[in-house]
Order: structure tokens, then sequence, then C-alpha cells
């Protein structure tokens, strides 16, 4: 989730790569660099933080590079150091630099034989091992050398390369993640996103996954990774600046709702590897995986359903008691842990108050502590034994989406850790899981390339008074996050409920005014789904039902129906968010309500 700048031209191109990289900085301000191209090397500005550090320390630095490469990082391999901030050189840091956004999966095996070659690395970086990789095959052409390089990469990438042999060359390999190419008089652009160039010019290249660009000031040359050369269309983009750093959706939420693909493949990114699980910051060796006899997971809204999720998957797969409680309420009511408990604390800033004070006392009391953030360096990472990091770039809408579905991911995971080195699994069932949790992004982008009828629904419910959710299992707390979806932006008073528990209350409150939203996924709780749904009808009110494809006596059973991709059950439950996200979005827009900023939130609450 990192933000890319190249530039060749005829002007100075300092200026050109800051005032891009500040229309870049939503998408990472970990870290922020730049390359220069003068006097036939390579000069580096690189600075920790936001980019004011960056600004503040190459202000005095006059440079006549007219060839430069920019990034803003998000930190996913190594800690927020200079050291590991982009661009990132090769072995002779003076003649090639490369910039990146994305995961490069098999960096260990790549870093390893480029070592034995003789390479030495600076950064803890998954990029560098690209720099390196570049190096190695380059014999006179960077394109060519990009090219074998851009073979030999797994994982979802953007890579830029620039060359002091060069001076008026760029050259970009594209795989599942942005670029786009800005083409100016006697000048070009390589970016992430078009807000970085927008000001400059609107004629713009969007490459496709797999094509190798070439970019000089006057000529854009793409290829394939087979060499073979392609044309893309030449597009003149109407867009304004906030457009453009929304990726041309209306909001952000509805762009972070898009980006969910992005958000869990990068959490699983190389953790997954051909049916190996590697869970570099878990922290705790197999033996003290065996020894553990209860998790507990603390958390504040849309992480502590997150949590809930995450307790059926870790007590079905890693056979182990899981509690969940929210953070503010375990913090007062003198909790018993011990050295055989694991305490995971989630926070997507890192910085909730609550939870950052539950974590204290929970290492307080001898517990191993977990943090589970989507921010590298925040506080709970320092409060804590170990850290796991979702991967899900900057969340700017207050309400939550990316972040939850790429926490649930990350738990997946963890669970099937648990169950690898517990052996609460065969290992024949965690190499499939592995392989159907590795599948999860291309699922989920199914769905949002797909057509379901949440327009129609939404309008016919978006005014409504009352929404009831109802789910069972790992549906429940998806119930619990379409619900708060549902009121956080739309203002409309919900419910979410076990759906066993129907009869115990929340029935009083149907009639043919009250839409009932209920996860019914193929699972072992789905027949008594059925029932409830049959009672839900039975009083008049109208069930909106989120099933699993190829389901067709769901048909029976509920006035209308959403369909998601087929999968393992448990896994279901990651499919069965977006849809509730899409539907609580379409009607708070109906009700022509601020989706990105309700009323009365913050994104992050650091006070108690």
């Amino acid at each position: 989730m990192c933000g890319i700048i190249g530039y060749v031209g005829s002007r100075p191109c300092k200026p050109l790569l800051i005032a891009g990289l500040e229309r870049l900085e939503y998408r990472g301000y970990d870290s922020a660099g730049i390359a220069l191209l003068e006097h036939g090397q390579l000069e580096y500005v690189r600075a920790v933080g936001t980019l004011g550090h960056l600004k503040k320390k190459s202000a005095k630095q006059e440079s006549p590079a007219i060839t430069g490469l920019g990034h803003t990082r998000w930190a996913t391999h190594g800690a927020v150091t200079e050291a590991n901030a982009h661009p990132l050189c090769g072995c002779d840091g003076t003649k090639l630099s490369i910039v990146l956004n994305g995961i490069v999966e098999n960096y260990r095996e790549l870093r390893e034989s480029l070592r034995a070659e003789g390479h030495t690395f600076t950064s803890e970086t998954d990029a560098e091992t690209v720099s390196h990789l570049i190096e190695r095959h380059y014999a006179g052409d960077l394109t060519e050398a990009s090219r074998l390089a851009f073979g030999e990469l797994e994982g979802h990438f953007t890579f830029v390369a620039i060359h002091a042999d060069h001076p008026n060359v760029l050259v970009a390999g594209r795989l599942q993640t942005p670029l786009v190419v800005g083409v100016g008089e006697d000048e070009t652009f390589l970016a992430s996103n078009a807000a970085a160039f927008l000001t400059e010019t609107r004629r713009v290249y969007f490459p496709e996954d797999g094509d190798i660009v070439t970019i000089t000031p006057g000529t854009v040359a793409i290829q394939r990774p087979d060499g073979t050369p392609v044309e893309r269309e030449l597009i003149e983009l109407d867009w304004d600046i906030e457009s453009a750093e929304k990726g041309g959706f209306e909001t952000f939420m509805l762009k972070e709702i898009y980006e969910q693909p992005d958000a869990v493949a990068e959490t699983i990114g190389d953790r997954v590897r051909k049916g190996r699980l590697e869970l570099e910051g878990l922290g705790l060796s197999d033996d003290e995986l065996c020894g553990l006899r209860r998790i507990v997971i603390l958390a504040t809204g849309t992480a502590y359903h997150a949590g809930v999720t995450a307790r059926y998957v870790l007590e079905e797969w890693g056979r182990i008691p899981v509690e969940h409680d929210i953070a503010s309420e375990w913090l007062y009511r003198n909790p018993v842990v011990g050295k055989d408990t694991l305490v995971i604390g989630i926070s997507q800033s890192g910085e909730t108050r609550d939870t950052i004070s539950a974590m204290q006392l929970a290492r307080e009391k001898g517990a191993h502590t977990l943090a589970i953030t989507n921010m590298m360096g925040a506080q709970i990472t320092r409060e804590v034994d170990s850290v796991l990091y979702t991967r899900a770039g900057l969340e700017i809408s207050v309400p939550a989406t990316k972040t939850f579905t790429a926490q649930v991911a990350l738990f997946y995971l963890v669970a099937l850790k648990l169950a690898q080195v517990r052996g609460t699994l065969p290992p024949a069932e965690i190499t499939a899981l592995l392989a159907e949790v590795h599948d999860l992004p291309r699922l989920i982008q199914r769905f949002l390339d797909g057509n379901p009828p949440i327009d129609e629904i939404a309008r016919h419910h978006y005014d409504k008074a009352f929404f009831l959710y109802l789910g069972r299992n790992i549906g429940l707390p998806i119930c619990l996050e379409g619900a708060l979806k549902l009121k956080e932006i739309s203002y409309i008073p919900t419910e979410a409920y076990s759906a066993g528990e129907m009869k115990h209350g929340p029935i009083a409150l149907l009639d043919e005014n009250v839409p009932v939203v209920v996860i019914a996924t193929d699972s072992h709780v789905y027949e008594k789904m059925v029932s409830n749904m049959q009672e839900v009808r039975a009083r008049g009110a109208r069930v909106i039902a989120i099933a699993t494809e190829g389901n067709d006596d769901i048909q029976h059973h509920a006035d209308d129906v959403i369909f998601i991709p087929r999968t393992s059950p448990f896994l279901q439950a990651i499919l069965a968010v977006v849809p509730l996200q899409l539907l609580a979005y379409t009607i708070a827009r109906l009700r022509d309500l601020p989706v990105d900023q309700p009323r009365n939130l913050a994104k992050t609450v650091t006070v108690e």
C-alpha cells in the first residue's frame, strides 16, 4: 500500500517528486525517500516519519536531476528505519535503485541464493531483493534485466527501477497492484495513483497485470513477461485531485471496501508459501504454543468483532479454550491470567487507549501478550511481548472495512499455526485449508466484480426505522459487524443477536416493517438458521439472506438472497461481511449521509 512516483523529462524532477509524494502520502507515512540521477550517479535522501521530515531534510539540496524516483512507505517487512526506507539499492548504491509497492512472497529463497552469489543486503525488506535480482541480470539493458527479474518474483507488487547508465529511462513491472503512466509534453511519469501527477497531465496509460513498462521523456513501451510488445489505450482522465486520490470511487469507504482483496492478499502474503506457514512475529516457540492453556482476546468496536470471529477458528482448529472480551470491561474486573495464557490485543491503529491499558495489565500479570495491529511502531507494539501486523494499508474512512477482513485473515493463520504445532488437525487438512486461505483474495474479488442485488435491496429498505441481524456460530460476529456498520453510517438503530436467542426476546420486535438480515451460509447450523428464517417470515418480517453459491434451497426461505462464493464453512465469514458492508454503505448513501466521517465518531479512540 506504498506510494510510488517516477519522472523522466527535461525539468528538475525533485520538486515534482516531492509534490507527487504529498498527494500519495495517504498510502503510507512510515518513511519516505527519493533517488535522483545526478552527474552520472544516484543520490538519495531518506527520512523516517511523515513526508515533512523528508522535505526538511532535503530542503537545502538543489538538484539538477531530470530523472528520479520517490516513495512513501507503509511498512510490511522490516522496522520503520531509514535503512528500510525506499528507494533501495543493489550492491552498488550509486548505480541501481528501485521502489516497490506490495509483497514479494518468495523473497526468502531469492535472498538466500543472491547472498550465495555474494550480494550484500543492507535492509530487512523484501523489496531490496528486487534491486539485487535486477543487478544479477543486468548486462547493459535495464528493460531486459527488469523483465528477467520480474519472471523470478512471486507475490503481488509493482516496482520501478532506475539505473545511472540510463539517464532518461525508468522501467516498471506490475503484478496485481496499481501502476499508472502519465504522458506529458516531453516528459513521462510513473505512479501508483494518477493523483501524483494530475496537475501536470491527464493523459494516462493503465498497464495490465504482467506488463513491463519502459518510459523515456517521449516514449512509453510496454511488453509482456515473455518480451512480446503490446499496445495499451491512451486515456484522457476527467478526474479532479480528490477523485484521483479515491481511485475514482465516490468515497474512501467504498474504495477501501474494494481494496479488501489486496489487503487480505498482503496480510497473507509470504506467510503462506506452497503449503508452508510462516508466522514471524508470533513470538512463541512450538513448545510454548503447546503449553498454552487458554487464549484471551481483547479489543473494541470492529476489532472486537474480529476477535469474536477468531474464537471459533482458534477453538475449532487449535482446540484451545478462547475467551473474548471488550477491553474496557476486562480491564476493570480483576482478570485471572497467568504464564500459560496468551492475551491478544487487537487495534487497527495501535493507539486504542482501552486496549493498550488492558494489554499492560495482562503483561503485569505474567501472561504472554501479542498485539495485532495495522500500524508499525504504534504504542501498543511497545507494550507487548510480540506483534503480528495486518498489511491493509492506511484506512482513511472512519468505518473500518479492510482492516476487519485483514484481521480475520490473520487469525485464520494463527489458528492453523496452533493446529500445526499442537497436532489438532491432520497435516493434509492444514495444507488444504492454507490453500483455501490463500485463495480468499480471489474469491473476495470475484464477489466484488459480480452483480449482487444490493442496490435493489437497499432501495427497498433504506427508509426503515430498524434492522435485526441474526446469525449462529461464526455467522454471529459477522452479524455484529454488519449491524455496527449500518448504525455507524446510516444512523439506523440495529440489533444483532444469536439466532437461537431470537425467541427469548427479539422476536417481539418483528413485524412487516422490520428487515431481518440473516447469515445463512453453508455450515453445520444451516438447518437451524432455516428454522429461524421461517419463524421470522411467519411474523411478517422480510428476510435478507447471505448464502453460499449453489444453495437453491435458500430461495424458499428468504425474500432476498445475496450469494457469496463457496469455500470452507469457517472461511465463509470473511466473504459474508463484504455484502453487509456494501448494504450498509448503499443505504447510507441513499440517505445522503457522510459515510467517511459519520457524526460523533473518530477513527482512533485514544482516551477512555
